[in-house]
């Protein structure tokens, strides 16, 4: 394990690894998810959510 943050490119429906890591942050909660278990991301804005919870929290917000 590289224990290093990644940078990806969020698509539709996957995602690109720009620089290797094993992880990325949540861009609300700013924890660690780690690549395998990364599920939830905004194209257009480029960021990461742990969960649904998350992505979820990020949209009202920005929606207002």
């Amino acid at each position: 394990m590289l224990k290093k943050k990644a940078k990806l490119l969020y698509k539709s429906n996957s995602f690109d690894i720009i620089e290797d890591g094993d992880y990325v942050l949540c861009a609300v909660t700013k924890k660690e998810i780690k690549l395998e278990n990364l599920n939830y991301w905004n194209v257009d804005l480029q960021e990461a959510y742990f969960s649904v919870k998350e992505a979820n929290e990020r949209y009202e917000k920005i929606k207002r």
